[in-house]
């Protein structure tokens, strides 16, 4: 779990460029808001993805057909993100 974090903390990186100004005019108090919502998040999404793995149905399902289903969904959202606006 402490290597996922470690992963999707350090993927987070690239928003330094967006988060910069917000961070530089924020307050101590709002930075710590900021801080600890990002730590809760992450530690959400791995729990989700710990639960996800280890039940049984849904971990078959992924090892059946995760090579296909990836690359689709992440192509859909790129999409979406280009043309959803």
């Amino acid at each position: 779990m402490w290597r996922v974090a470690g992963v999707t903390f350090a993927n987070g990186s690239d928003n330094i460029g967006v988060y910069a100004p917000l961070l530089a005019v924020a307050t101590a108090g709002a930075m710590f808001v900021y801080t600890a919502v990002f730590l809760v998040g992450v530690a959400v999404w791995c729990a989700a993805g710990k639960y996800f793995a280890s039940h049984r149905l849904i971990a078959k399902a992924l090892a059946r057909w995760g090579h296909i289903v990836l690359p689709v969904a992440l192509i859909a959202i790129g999409l979406a993100i280009l043309f959803g606006g």
